[in-house]
């Protein structure tokens, strides 16, 4: 179990809050690219960290990422016209350029010059400086001056035709689908029918994690009765990534739209070859293991509303475990089933837990280290360059000591 104070300060990510404050110190995905590819194209919305903003693309083709309101009248700059280096509120025409500073305001007399400059000097909308990898648009929130390199994240430096992106809105606490994902026992049971692999039949016996320079390393192990154990260490990297040992590559990010809502992004990869057209179908989703969203939007097509379109005939055959079709699926309904945040503590926990409570040890550590001004993990970008991956050892093997050079043994050339 987690105490109440430290599930308040591990699951909230507002601003001012612990878990908010460091998550800032990072790039944080916002949008796609081509949301906003057009230059003096319409703005669109975006909620990151409980704070509404919006995003547009300016004459010259640079990024904003403001705050949502006009400082006048608190106006939505939604239905802002986006045009001549900068973004115009409707309800009186004040603009703003991509550095949230007002360029003009002609609600004011052209003869009150004065006046004019005063309110050019004194409005001023909240904005965060962006790049683009990856085809996304990533954001960085956090102080002033202190962006960190970008990580050296390998799905970000393949080229275009070797990855495919997906997300969606999951509705729960960003810290019940990180935990989701790095939750071993789970693949025995909720996942069983559909695609699997059959080592998976085995719940696991062995549990190492192990604090690195960009994370966490996770490794659990399968004792099938053969003579080696099945190992499969799985990698998350600060603040919300993990790294998964497929074929193709994936990768999610669980980033927290506000204490309720996260959007999962899931990645699939090649870092050797384009993506076939059989894996890229795979991608787009509709099969076992991708979610399907409502054409148009960021919302699952089985989701909440419908009860995730579960089939109990399909479930009371056998043919699959829980009757729902799709593991992300499978795994939003279970975490969203906790409710928006859960309280953690009215767990009882068991020995398969051994992973997520060492997780949340280290992410609570990381919350200290921040608020003591220590050095963050990931801040050095070459630190991410590394892959999860799966091995049969000897059942004398010493994991502990040993993970952490498994995970390097694929160093990623730079691209």
């Amino acid at each position: 179990m987690l105490s109440r104070e430290n599930n308040e300060a591990l699951t909230r990510v507002g601003p001012g809050t612990p878990m908010g404050e460091l998550m800032r110190r990072y790039w944080i995905p916002a949008a796609y690219s081509d949301q906003v590819a057009k230059n003096d194209g319409p703005p669109i919305r975006v909620k990151l960290l409980g704070e509404k903003l919006v995003l547009f693309r300016d004459t010259k083709g640079r990024l904003g990422l403001l705050e949502e309101f006009c400082p006048h009248r608190l106006a939505s700059m939604f239905f802002g016209r986006n045009e001549q280096e900068g973004l115009r509120c409707v309800y009186h025409g004040l603009k703003f350029n991509v550095a949230g500073e007002c360029t003009d305001a002609p609600c004011i007399p052209p003869t009150h010059k004065e006046q004019i400059e005063t309110a050019k000097r004194n409005l001023r909308m909240k904005s965060y400086p962006c790049i683009e990898r990856a085809g996304l648009v990533w954001a960085y929130m956090g102080p002033a001056g202190m962006e960190p390199a970008f990580p050296a994240l390998e799905w970000t430096q393949v080229p275009d035709n070797q990855r495919y992106t997906t997300r969606h809105v999951q509705e729960c606490n960003w810290l019940q689908a990180l935990e989701g994902g790095f939750d071993a026992p789970h693949l025995t049971f909720l996942h069983r029918g559909g695609e699997t692999d059959a080592s998976r039949d085995f719940v696991p016996s062995f549990y190492e994690v192990m604090t690195t320079d960009f994370g966490f390393a996770i490794a659990t192990g399968r004792d099938t009765g053969e003579p080696k154990i099945k190992w499969n260490i799985n990698i998350m990297l600060m603040p919300f990534h993990k790294i998964i040992s497929t074929q193709p590559f994936a990768a999610h990010m669980w980033v927290p739209v506000d204490d309720e809502n996260t959007m999962l992004y899931s990645i699939d990869f090649r870092p050797d070859r384009a993506l076939s057209q059989q894996e890229l179908e795979r991608a787009k989703g509709g099969d076992w293991i991708h979610t399907e969203n409502i054409p148009g939007t960021d919302h699952a097509l089985r989701n909440r509303d419908n009860d995730y379109l579960i089939d109990r005939e399909l479930q009371a055959r056998g043919d699959s475990y829980t009757g729902i079709k799709g593991f992300g699926t499978q795994d939003c309904a279970i975490q969203e089933s906790m409710g928006p945040i859960v309280d953690r503590s009215g767990e009882h926990l068991l020995m398969g837990d051994a992973a997520i409570v060492k997780l949340r040890r280290l992410l609570l550590q990381a919350l200290r280290d921040h608020a003591d001004g220590k050095p963050l993990m990931g801040m050095d970008p070459e630190s991410y360059r590394v892959r999860s991956t799966r091995c049969e050892m000897p059942r004398d093997f010493d994991m502990a000591a040993h993970m952490g050079n498994l995970v390097r043994v694929e160093k990623i050339a730079a691209q």
